[in-house]
């Protein structure tokens, strides 16, 4: 994919053009991670090789890097989750979030979308997956647990969740099991009953053998919680096995906690 032509020449710059458009249409189509790595090293020895050939063609490199950030922002390479829309025959766009999880390939990103709520109850995930709250803050976006749910999501693999609201009644609103966790800029909110001592917003139940040592940070079963408010329940947190919380901070503001932490293994 290299092309020996001279610095400013009209070929060059439709060999860029033919180049690019051939990338957007194999990602955005493939709609998957595996296909962004190569993409991103193609377009790594394409700079390089046009910066060197035609002695340092600014225009044509920004053009590729303008293009890359294009791809990796486009929506089509996420999947959606949006109850508004009526026909879903568009590819992607779901009407629940547990449709989307099931149709999801590991590293796939699932948007749902802001606005009403989202039904999740006991919807188990077993392969790495972010998923993002379409709204410009976490209130925006919400996931419901029905009652006598265990939990909203079931976490059994490396997965993310950032600008969520996640409301969970007499269950937990995130049951981790394995697999690296991590929650970024959410609100985790345990209904008020009178029961609401068996409620927790997040239940780690990981208590296998580590895969890795403890001191190597985002590896192996654990928690990480960042800029997160957590309400009601029992706890913010309850471990089992060899979990325990670590690091904990907290910013008090006047109408919430935000809580930043993580669950790690105990160093034997």
């Amino acid at each position: 994919m290299m092309w020996a032509v001279k610095h400013g020449s009209r070929r060059t710059h439709l060999g860029w053009e033919v180049a690019v458009r051939r990338w957007e249409a194999t990602t955005i189509a493939a709609r998957n991670r595996a296909v962004l790595a190569v993409t991103v090293v193609g377009v790594a020895l394409e700079v390089w090789a046009v910066v060197v050939d035609s002695g340092g063609d600014r225009y044509n490199s920004a053009l590729v890097c303008h293009r890359w950030l294009f791809l990796a922002c486009h929506p089509r390479l996420w999947l959606r989750v949006d109850r508004s829309v009526k026909e879903f025959s568009e590819p992607g766009v779901f009407p629940s979030v547990e449709a989307a999880v099931s149709a999801a390939r590991p590293g796939d990103t699932i948007l749902i979308a802001a606005g009403g709520t989202h039904l999740a109850s006991n919807i188990q995930i077993k392969k790495p997956l972010c998923l993002i709250g379409g709204g410009e803050l976490p209130d925006d976006t919400t996931l419901i647990c029905s009652r006598g749910s265990d939990s909203a999501l079931e976490l059994l693999s490396a997965c993310k969740v950032a600008n969520l609201t996640v409301k969970a009644e007499l269950g937990c609103c995130l049951l981790h099991r394995s697999g690296r966790l991590i929650i970024d800029g959410c609100i985790l909110q345990c209904e008020t009953n009178p029961l609401d001592y068996l409620s927790h917003a997040i239940i780690s139940t990981a208590s296998g053998p580590d895969t890795f040592p403890t001191s190597v940070k985002g590896c192996g079963d654990g928690v990480s919680v960042s800029r997160t408010r957590i309400e009601g329940g029992a706890k913010a947190v309850l471990t089992s096995g060899t979990l325990a919380l670590e690091g904990v901070r907290v910013i008090y503001s006047r109408t919430s906690i935000f809580f930043w932490f993580d669950v790690e293994h105990r160093k034997r």
